[in-house]
């Protein structure tokens, strides 16, 4: 152990507005350890014969603050998966970024008395730093607000054209006469026209989850300057899906089986598919966004749902000028992208299908991970009313990253939607992760280092209780690599937290204590083994959900990192000598909790 390579942070660093982080690093190889991830595993280009998986996360819009329900829904899970896959040495890239163009941007722009690049700028590092703060991973977190995403978005828009999947059509749309302007879709408020409800959008009902087109709203309102607007012609461009229908449904059926799409995200595909694909507008009268190539059509963008999805793309090719290997090559890469499931038809029928008009071999969607809502309390998340936990709340709130990726994790929503709330948080922090993990990794190191001189001794055969503990966890950790393949995130964290559970179990069952120590050496040199390497494998398993709680483990253990164990082994051996032991987790107590739900209950 001795010639172990030193570990170190490579700190997160803004240069020119993106956003690049490393994960842990290391200086050499060594067979026990991940392999370097300065080089990102050579992720510039992917290895035929190996398994190379790209993943993404929705890219949030940049005109907020995101809540915990936004970042559990997309990047958080999608980091865990990235990490899992680093560890086991799949060829990994994991890309995201801030959706910076169309209506939400405007918008914010009006309300604080910026530009829109001055409001990216500003939500960007805002994004970039919350992100940062829950240990996000990304191999790069960029922006669509570049040369890159206009050059590709032509490219694609363009192939699209020509194979005569574009056609003009004049459009009634809603003018604002007060404003003296179109109003794009987000810009119109009223009722539903299908379900009622009375804060839909003029591009989407938040109550039945429609798309909708802002003449059909009843009552409409300008959302600027709260007027009511008139019906005026405006020449668009609309993208045939029509025509795309059956290579979708081909698409559909081939992807959503061999990637096990989850059933809601499969069914939400097919309905859309069932109902048919119809022409859908792809461009708009705004000001900020990609600019239509186009004559005659100076003075119009694309449509945001167009563009944003291409920004994947784009941001691949900010982080590496080989871009087009990783979404050019189906042959050899898995697409795996994590996102809410209002998302879902965009990523599963829109965006597919616009790549599959290019007639290019893009690298199409393998499997989709979707969640539904998490509400906060009683109700919502609300910005504007002050209800809720947002990720610069979580930073100021005195409770560790790990604590809130851990609770969000295990109430991750994945087939019903979860609600926060602060007695549970408080509750499953204190009960699973202290009592839990934080015991096992406590108790063991402690003793060891107390009554042992911190060294691993050699001691007796193993026993029935030591065979029935390793059949166990391995057990266990065959439903964890299944689960975490399958992308059943909160199954795969239940699984370490069993096996955590089978260690404490076992310290029971053996008596660990003076006694043992004093009355049957061997034997406590024998538990104590198998107590350390059990402690040495939850530190690989959990790393992908809580890995800054892996690296304390890694460090009380005075061991190094290493690639995800397939089973459990005897890998620290007599003489190896532990770190000092400290405690991982403290104890949130009553009154923090009091306070915190009392400082995010808002207005209601």
């Amino acid at each position: 152990f001795a010639k172990i390579p030193k570990v170190w942070n490579v700190l997160a660093k803004i240069e020119g507005g993106l956003l690049i982080t490393g994960a842990k690093k290391v200086a050499d190889s060594c067979p026990l350890i991940v392999p370097s991830s300065d080089e990102k595993n050579d992720f510039h280009t992917p290895k035929p014969g190996q398994r190379n998986i790209l993943i993404t996360a929705a890219l949030p819009y940049v005109n907020n603050v995101p809540h915990l329900g936004n970042i559990i829904g997309c990047l958080l899970s999608a980091d865990v998966f990235a990490r899992y896959c680093r560890m086991r040495q799949y060829n990994t890239v994991y890309v995201c970024g801030t959706d910076e163009y169309g209506t939400t941007t405007e918008t914010k722009a009006l309300e604080e008395g910026l530009t829109c690049p001055e409001v990216c700028a500003k939500y960007f590092r805002i994004h970039a730093a919350v992100y940062d703060w829950f240990q996000i991973d990304t191999d790069i977190f960029g922006r669509t607000s570049t040369e890159k995403q206009t050059k590709i978005t032509h490219e694609i828009f363009e192939k699209l054209y020509t194979n005569g999947f574009f056609f003009e059509q004049s459009v009634e749309q809603t003018f604002c006469e007060s404003c003296s302007r179109f109003l794009a879709d987000r810009y119109v408020e009223g009722t539903c026209p299908l379900c009622g409800f009375h804060d839909a959008r003029g591009d989407q009902c938040d109550g039945c989850g429609k798309l909708l087109n802002s003449v059909d709203l009843v009552n409409p309102k300008c959302k600027l300057c709260k007027a009511t607007p008139v019906v005026k012609s405006s020449k668009h461009l609309f993208l045939d899906l029509t025509k795309l229908q059956g290579p979708c449904e081909n698409f559909v059926e081939e992807s959503s089986k061999k990637g096990q799409w989850s059933s809601n995200s499969a069914a939400i595909a097919k309905s859309w598919l069932t109902e048919g694909l119809k022409p859908r507008c792809m461009t708009r009268d705004l000001k900020w966004g990609t600019p239509v190539p186009v004559e005659g059509f100076e003075e119009k963008v694309f449509y945001v749902w167009f563009d944003a999805p291409i920004g994947y793309l784009s941001i691949t090719a900010n982080l590496t000028d080989d871009w087009e290997a990783w979404w050019k090559n189906p042959e050899n890469v898995q697409l795996y992208q994590f996102m809410g499931k209002d998302n879902v038809p965009f990523h599963t029928v829109i965006f597919p299908s616009t790549l599959l008009g290019t007639s290019e071999p893009f690298t199409l969607l393998h499997h989709i991970s979707t969640t539904e809502y998490l509400n906060y309390e009683a109700g919502k998340f609300s910005k504007s009313r002050g209800t809720g936990v947002f990720g610069n709340d979580a930073r100021d709130s005195g409770i560790p990253a790990s604590m809130w990726r851990y609770y969000l994790l295990s109430n991750r929503p994945e087939s019903n939607d979860s609600v926060f709330t602060w007695d549970d948080f408080a509750a499953k922090v204190n009960s699973e992760l202290l009592a839990n993990l934080g015991n096992f990794i406590n108790r063991t190191a402690k003793f060891l280092a107390a009554k042992m001189n911190s060294t691993l001794s050699i001691g007796s055969d193993l026993v029935e209780t030591d065979s029935k503990l390793i059949e166990s966890v391995n057990h266990e950790l065959r439903d964890y690599l299944e689960a975490m393949e399958a992308v059943k995130l909160r199954a795969g964290l239940k699984s370490v937290m069993a096996i955590s559970a089978l260690g404490n179990a076992y310290l029971q069952e053996n008596r660990l204590d003076n006694k043992l120590l004093i009355n049957e050496p061997e034997r406590c040199a024998t538990v104590i083994s198998v107590a350390i390497n059990l402690s040495y494998l939850l530190a690989s398993i959990i790393s992908p959900f809580l890995p800054s709680v892996s690296d304390d483990i890694l460090s009380i253990l005075n061991a190094p990192k290493r690639v995800m164990p397939t089973e459990f082994q005897i890998d620290l051996l007599p003489g190896h000598v532990i770190g000092v032991p400290f405690l991982l987790f403290t104890k949130i107590e009553e009154d923090q909790v009091k306070e915190l739900r009392v400082k995010y209950a808002g207005k209601q």
